[in-house]
């Protein structure tokens, strides 16, 4: 089965405090499930077009499975929780790889 990437893309952060606490919370669980990231809380360059987010994070799992399992997990339920506190315009996006 083909590795995913999640990706999270957010316009700024509503809460440095609250950002702490879902790293604290977020982070034991995506290596729980096998995840690596590749990329964290970058500024990406944009070179065409406009987005609103100013912030990237890219985490590769084994599986799609694997990463749909941590984003369903009570591990991860907390964090979730925290995400709109810690977070401004937030959008999560799960890719399947080749």
């Amino acid at each position: 089965m083909p590795a995913a990437d999640v990706i999270s893309a957010v316009a700024g952060f509503a809460d440095r405090e609250a950002v702490r606490r879902y790293a604290e919370i977020a982070d034991p669980a995506i290596a729980r499930f096998g995840g690596r990231f590749i990329v964290s809380n970058a500024e990406p360059l944009f070179v065409e077009g406009e987005s609103p987010s100013r912030h990237l994070s890219m985490v590769e799992f084994p599986s799609i499975d694997d990463a749909k399992a941590r984003y369903d997990s009570p591990e991860n339920a907390e964090a979730r929780a925290v995400t709109p506190a810690a977070f401004r315009g937030r959008v999560l996006m799960f890719l399947q790889g080749d």
